[in-house]
This record gives C-alpha cells, structure tokens and sequence, in this order.
C-alpha cells in the first residue's frame, strides 16, 4: 500500500479558540486590576490574593477553551487514528465500512461495521473546502486499503 498520510486538523475553530482564550485572559485580567479597595459595606477589603486569584482564572478559562483546538485525524495506510476533543481511538481500516460527511453534519464521522459511528470533530462543516479535502483523502486511503484486500494487481502494497 500507499505510504501516504493524512492530517487534518480543523482550521477555523482553532483560530477563534485562540482568540477567545486571549481575549478571557485580558478581561480577568483587566477585572483583576479593578480590585482594589474594599470589598462593599463590610470590612472586607481586596488583596493581591484577589487579583492573582482572578488572573488564575482567566488562565483557567483559556485552558478549558483551547481543548476544542484538541481534535485531529491522522490516517495511513494501516488505519485511521481520531483525536475528538475528549477521547481518542486509533481503529484499523479492516473495522471502518465507510468515511461519511451527511449534509448538514456539523462534522464528518466513520461508520464502522458494528453500525456504530464515529464522530471526527476534525473534520467540520465550518472549514468547507478543507474538511471535504480531508473526507476524499480518507476515502482513497479507505478505497485503497479495500483494493489491496481484494487482491488487486493494481494496488502497490
């Protein structure tokens, strides 16, 4: 077979992840500058605690958000390994019947010979022209790997 190999990630929900975990860093930030003082009518009043508490968090956020850069699919010859943005699986070609990408899918997912589906957050409607792309490339290597169990002459294995 082929000693090709697919990656993809998804693209523009990367971009605003990143720009969004920025922007909740700078608020809490921001909000962490304004503690100041005391706290109301009561003797509390706000220490630098507060404000690095409040940095923390922003931080905490950030991170959170940027788990949905997470997913990304990477397949070869031998199989297809899917990273969602919680859980992975690493599955051989001989258990997927199919790569599917339904019309108003948010994402592409594998159809596997149990009928189970699987979801590949990587491949997402969002990202048009690159997420079909990547659905074809799965589909040759999936079509190639099909080939070479038929005993195709054609196939290079």
């Amino acid at each position: 077979m082929s000693d090709s190999v697919v990656t993809v990630r998804p693209r523009r929900i990367r971009v605003v992840c990143w720009l969004s975990a920025a922007a909740l860093v700078v608020v809490f930030s921001l909000v962490a500058t304004s503690l100041t003082g005391r706290t109301g009518d009561g003797y509390g009043t706000f220490q630098r605690g507060d404000q690095l508490a409040m940095v923390g968090l922003g931080v905490f956020g950030a991170l959170g958000i940027l788990l949905f850069t997470r997913p990304r699919v990477v397949a070869d010859a031998r199989g297809v390994r899917v990273r969602n943005v919680l859980g992975s699986y690493e599955l051989p070609w001989e258990v997927v019947r199919g790569v599917r990408f339904d019309r108003g899918a948010p994402w592409a997912s594998l159809e596997l010979h149990d009928d189970d589906l699987l979801p590949m957050v990587a491949l997402q409607a969002a990202d048009k022209e690159l997420a079909v792309e990547g659905v074809r490339a799965l589909r040759r290597l999936h079509q190639a790997h099909l080939a070479a169990l038929a005993g195709d002459p054609a196939t290079p294995r």
